[in-house]
Formats: C-alpha cells, sequence, structure tokens
C-alpha cells in the first residue's frame, strides 16, 4: 500500500500532561497555581508545627516552675485520721492556706540574720461550692493558740504548747502550720501555697506594680518606706515594705497590717484580671512566669493545670464577692503584745466557713448591726434576735440572720474608706 502523503492538521487540544504544550497552554498557570498553594500549605503547616512546639516548651517552662512540697505531703498523709473531714454542706467548696514565709537564707539572706523560718502571713481561702464566692481570712501571727504536736524537720518530734500561731511554722513547718489551722477552726485545709519574700517581690514586678492608698506620709528606714500621702504606685521593695512594716504606722499593731495587706491583695488582683495583663501576652507572660516561679505547693496544686483552674475559678467570682477579713482578735489578757481570739465571734467564723455559708462584712470600726439590735450570738455562727434567753443548740439556721464581721470586699478602693 502507498504511503499516504496527506496532510493532518495538528491536535488542537493535546493531553494535559504533555511535555510539549505550546507556551500559550493553560496548563502552565495551573501548575504555577498549584506551587503556590502547596508552598503556603507548607509554610502554615510549619507555623502551626513551630507554634505548637513553643506552646508546649512555654508549658513545659511554667509547670517545672512550681515546686512540690512532697515532705509536708507525706507528714500530713500520716495523720489522716487526726484531721477534720468535709461537712455535707460543703461537698465541692475548697479550702486553700496561702503561707507567706519570713525565710532568711538565700535570696532573702537581706532581710535579717539566718534563722528558723515563720510564717509572716497567712490567710485560709475558702472558695464556695458553688464558685461564686471567696473569702480569704487572716490569722493573726501573734494570736495564742494551741499547737499540736508535730514533726520537726530532724525527725523528733515536739509537744503539744500553747504559743503564739506563728510559731508553728518554725517547730513544724508547713504541715504544722495547716494541722493547727485545722485544730482551731474544724476546717479541712485542702491545698497550700507558699509565698517567700523574693518570690512577693517578683510577682509585683511582674504586674509592673500595684497601686495603693497611703492616709499619710510614711518615712520608715527598716521597711526601706520613704512615701509621701496619697495614691502611690508600689514596687518590688517598695511593696514588700509596705506590707511587712508594723511599728512605724498606724497604732503598730498587726491586726493593721493584715488590713494593709488585704487591700494590697485586692489591690494586686484588680491589676491582674484587668485587660491590661490578660489580654495582652507581652505582659501575661512575665506574670505566669514569676507566679510559677514563686511558689511552693501541694502535689495537687503544684501544676500549670491546676494553678490554671484555680485561677479560673477566682475569675468566674465578682470582685464585689471577694471577701478580706482579720479572724476576730484583741489584746492577750495575760500580755499585751500577743492576741487572743474573741469568742463566739471566731467560733461564728469559723463555722460559717466549715458549712460552706456566706459571710457578711461590715467597713472596719463601723458598730456591729447584730448588737446594735440588741441581738445575742447564736451557736450555728449567726446572731440571733434576744429574746430573754439565748436560743438553744441546733436551733433552725433559717431563723438566724448571717453573721457579720469587720473587713472588706476587693471591689472596695483603699482611698474611699475613711
Amino acid at each position: 500500500m502507498a504511503e499516504d502523503d496527506t496532510e493532518h492538521p495538528p491536535t488542537e487540544n493535546p493531553p494535559s500532561g504533555d511535555a510539549h504544550a505550546p507556551p500559550d497552554s493553560p496548563t502552565k498557570p495551573r501548575r504555577r497555581r498549584r506551587r503556590w498553594l502547596m508552598i503556603t500549605a507548607g509554610a502554615l503547616a510549619f507555623l502551626l508545627v513551630a507554634c505548637g512546639a513553643l506552646l508546649w516548651i512555654a508549658y513545659r517552662k511554667l509547670d517545672g516552675n512550681i515546686r512540690t512540697d512532697s515532705t509536708t505531703d507525706r507528714l500530713l498523709a500520716r495523720l489522716e485520721a487526726e484531721r477534720p473531714s468535709r461537712t455535707a454542706g460543703a461537698k465541692g467548696a475548697e479550702n486553700i492556706l496561702l503561707i507567706g514565709s519570713d525565710d532568711r537564707t538565700g535570696a532573702n539572706a537581706s532581710y535579717g540574720e539566718a534563722g528558723g523560718q515563720r510564717s509572716d502571713t497567712t490567710i485560709l481561702l475558702h472558695l464556695a461550692a458553688d464558685r461564686k464566692r471567696a473569702t480569704a481570712v487572716s490569722i493573726p501571727r501573734d494570736v495564742m493558740v494551741t499547737v499540736p504536736a508535730c514533726e520537726k524537720p530532724d525527725g523528733t518530734r515536739s509537744r503539744q504548747v500553747l504559743a503564739q500561731f506563728n510559731s508553728a511554722f518554725e517547730t513544724g513547718g508547713p504541715a504544722c502550720s495547716i494541722r493547727t489551722v485545722e485544730q482551731l477552726s474544724g476546717i479541712r485545709v485542702d491545698h497550700y501555697v507558699i509565698l517567700d519574700f523574693s518570690g512577693f517581690k517578683a510577682m509585683v514586678n511582674a504586674v509592673d506594680g500595684v497601686e495603693v492608698c497611703v492616709p499619710q506620709a510614711i518615712h520608715d528606714k527598716d521597711a526601706k518606706l520613704d512615701l509621701p500621702a496619697g495614691r502611690q504606685t508600689l514596687h518590688g521593695e517598695q511593696a514588700l515594705g509596705y506590707v511587712r512594716a508594723r511599728e512605724t504606722l498606724g497604732d503598730g499593731s498587726d491586726t493593721q497590717r493584715m488590713g494593709r495587706q488585704q487591700q494590697f491583695l485586692a489591690a494586686l488582683i484588680r491589676k491582674v484580671e484587668s485587660q491590661g495583663v490578660l489580654l495582652n501576652p507581652a505582659r501575661l507572660w512575665p506574670v505566669l512566669d514569676a507566679a510559677t516561679s514563686s511558689v511552693r505547693a501541694d502535689g495537687g496544686l503544684s501544676s500549670l493545670g491546676a494553678l490554671y483552674d484555680l485561677t479560673q475559678d477566682l475569675r468566674g467570682i465578682p470582685s464585689a464577692n471577694v471577701v478580706f477579713l482579720t479572724a476576730p482578735r484583741r489584746p492577750y489578757r495575760f500580755d499585751s503584745d500577743r492576741d487572743e481570739f474573741v469568742q463566739p465571734q471566731t467560733t461564728q467564723l469559723f463555722t460559717a466557713l466549715r458549712d460552706d455559708r456566706s459571710i457578711t462584712v461590715r467597713p472596719p470600726g463601723s458598730p456591729d448591726p447584730a448588737a446594735a439590735a440588741g441581738a445575742s450570738p447564736g451557736p450555728s455562727g449567726a446572731a440571733t434576735a434576744a429574746t430573754g434567753s439565748d436560743r438553744a443548740v441546733g436551733a433552725s439556721p433559717s431563723a438566724t440572720a448571717p453573721p457579720s464581721f469587720e473587713g472588706r470586699t476587693a471591689d472596695v478602693d483603699a482611698c474611699t474608706i475613711r
């Protein structure tokens, strides 16, 4: 058969994968788009992996900052049978003991001679079961209490003794302080957090200072304070001096110092909750780093996840429902330089917290409404109307009014208090 010399026209639509496609083929733009999509997807994937890695590193860093006090956990576990149990009405509530240590070793050596450390500040923080209320009760360091027998750091055991409250920490560390609080209040301590001088300063500096109201000029060389009257923003060293100063401020009492500490904590809470801190990563990171580096806690609270959950609980409570007060006290009858609890008010306070009931506070120095109305204190922790005889033990709680104590809420500006 003869060869066909007929000319055939070129194919109009060559296969899409044809390597010999003409330059003006639409195949090249499609390839270019696919290439850019692959590059973009790869870059996004890299960024996601990098961000995830950074977040994981940050989490591990913050989580690793927190120190677990396993020694105290072991000591408390051995004495479980001696510790109070939770009441039926307080299921879901939590009690956290906040201890400010006056340890003078290491970074704290500049604050005095090294020696036995004591609890410079102790606050029992009660979180209501519904997480709508929080009550912070300062326990006077000089109040005379029965300190139970405790195991000492050297392994020996102390004897039960009547002594100042802060001596419990010196005798047997946090475990002895916790047992003392549980014994005098009947309240189960679920968690504890210990903060020393250096940690306190780091926290204050991390939020760029805390504003306080100074009613009168302060010139105190020992506390390293030289402040004019009025609103002041205090940073690390000044803030520490302000909350620790005692002899040269007010009447020199520990009660007034605890009032300043409560005002300072309320201002610190308002600062941390402000959008300038929580919504600013550049400011939030130093706060988290300082907070986690500054604390020593029990095993149930010494992780970033546990502290985050606690922070979320606190953030959800309106500042008007965060109450600060001091356990009712007066000068000790045998030594005016010491304190003793006022009864029955102190028992009323601890009973209300133990049963997860709300605490009503009134401005410091204001009269007690129950006393003004001629009421007598009832055994359940509330004031009952006087009717010629006190109500019997076991009276219905619904027939009583809630207790009222001198204190303040976190939303109150100290400069508005007269």
